[in-house]
């Protein structure tokens, strides 16, 4: 089968140079008017290519030898945040309370990656327009296990040439992994794909973005935009070095809308038209819906158009919380299979504290019947307004991937009465 999949990649690549000549494109396949609710088209049920994934059936494959993936949306960094992680006393920032309700479901992850879209520019700190955020932001993201962050994102930039490259040296000396941007042309060669080994299972990991809000970035410094050319040849690459499914992180759409724009769905056709296998989104900054192949109780595909915020000062209806999905694959043969596939709603609760705002991102399954929990009732109102809002998107616009929740050191389906959120409460 790999061998298959080898000669596949080298035809790719023949093919992608000889087009190379002739155009430049980011919109390689249209998407048809009749396609029901953006689902991209799937084969027909027992053809597929040796690296389709299709979930794995009870008993054939030992839990030690999946591999669990979790991705999160916008690792934001606005000023009221960085206000918020200083400790006005010492001078110093620590953001290690931000991730405390949600570090266990990261942890529990075998590989968590996120998007930090901020620079570590170093100071002076600041947040939007164009932000630096300390390099405690990165520290807790390492300590609430996060194993990669994807830099490919329109603040990559934010510092000039100077922060990416700070950047990038924050992560290596944190020991963190990361894609999206590069020192140079040259390391972006070698770097690419980053890939992800586990027990026997190995996965690529490409990201790209959309731009980075007009700022030209000037050489060695190299940040990847989306090109469905040279994503083409980085997927072939990544076969070549022995892949068994490519994950593609990538920043893109319209800010704020609910639902992927055309170019969003024409550039994942052609990134599943090379040979993508999951596709993950965000830059959005709200939730838009997951849809996957279904094909006789089969999955893949999976395509996660925006996972919204993660953690930012958004306040604003929709933008105040995200979805962290959770992707379980292993291998059947030699091909790599789904065995579960789902998301986590979180939302980000700013309560006072000692006369200072503290951000917490919370897991809203676990919090929605807790209302006690929060210090005023508009708090728990306004995380149920965007559960609400969540799940009337999600539960009629998702494919797939159903919404989950972590207790007691278990993931199961949420399960609702009358499968409907509760309402908020005035007040």
């Amino acid at each position: 089968m790999r061998s298959v999949k080898i000669i596949l990649a080298l035809v790719v690549l023949f093919l992608t140079c000889t087009s190379a000549a002739q155009e430049r494109d980011t919109m390689r396949l249209p998407v048809s008017a009749g396609e029901r609710r953006d689902i991209l088209p799937a084969p027909d049920c027992g053809v597929h290519s040796p690296d389709t994934l299709v979930p794995l059936l009870q008993g054939e494959q030992g839990r030690d030898s999946v591999l669990t993936l979790l991705f999160t949306g916008d690792i934001m960094g606005h000023d009221g945040q960085i206000a918020s992680a200083l400790d006005d006393s010492t001078g110093t920032w620590s953001y290690e309370s931000v991730f405390g309700f949600i570090a266990p479901l990261i942890s529990d992850a075998d590989i968590a990656i996120g998007n930090l879209e901020v620079t570590l520019g170093g100071p002076p700190y600041k947040g939007y327009p164009q932000f630096s955020s300390p390099d405690a932001l990165a520290v807790a993201c390492r300590n609430a296990g996060f194993d990669i962050l994807v830099t490919a994102n329109n603040h990559a930039a934010d510092r000039g040439a100077a922060g990416i490259f700070r950047t990038i040296r924050v992560l290596d000396s944190l020991d963190i992994r990361h894609t999206g941007t590069w020192n140079s042309s040259e390391e972006r060669d070698t770097l690419t794909p980053l890939m992800i080994t586990h027990d026997s299972i190995t996965l690529a990991l490409l990201s790209y973005t959309y731009g980075t809000n007009g700022i030209v970035v000037p050489p060695p410094a190299t940040v990847a935009y989306i090109d469905t050319l040279r994503a083409a040849t980085d997927m072939a690459a990544a076969a070549l070095k022995g892949a068994d499914a490519t994950v593609i992180f990538v920043h893109w759409g319209i800010e704020y809308d609910t639902l992927p724009s055309p170019l969003q769905k024409q550039t994942a056709a052609a990134f599943q038209r090379s040979g993508a296998d999951i596709i993950i989104g965000s830059h959005p900054h709200v939730l838009q819906p997951m849809i996957a192949d279904t094909v006789s109780c089969r999955l893949r595909n999976p395509v996660v158009w925006s996972m919204g915020n993660f953690v930012s000062n958004q306040r604003t209806r929709r933008r105040d919380g995200g979805a962290m999905v959770r992707i379980e694959v292993a291998l059947q043969g030699d091909s790599a299979v789904i065995t579960d596939a789902g998301y986590i709603l979180t939302w980000v609760y700013t309560p006072t504290e000692e006369g200072k705002r503290k951000y917490y991102i919370i897991p809203c399954a676990e919090f929605e019947h807790q209302p006690e929990f929060f210090r005023s009732s508009s708090d728990y109102n306004a995380m149920m307004l965007f559960v609400r809002d969540a799940r009337r998107l999600l539960d009629s616009e998702n494919v797939g991937l159903d919404e989950m929740t972590f207790s007691d050191g278990r993931w199961e389906k949420v399960i609702r009465d009358n499968e409907t959120p509760r309402e908020p409460e005035n007040g």
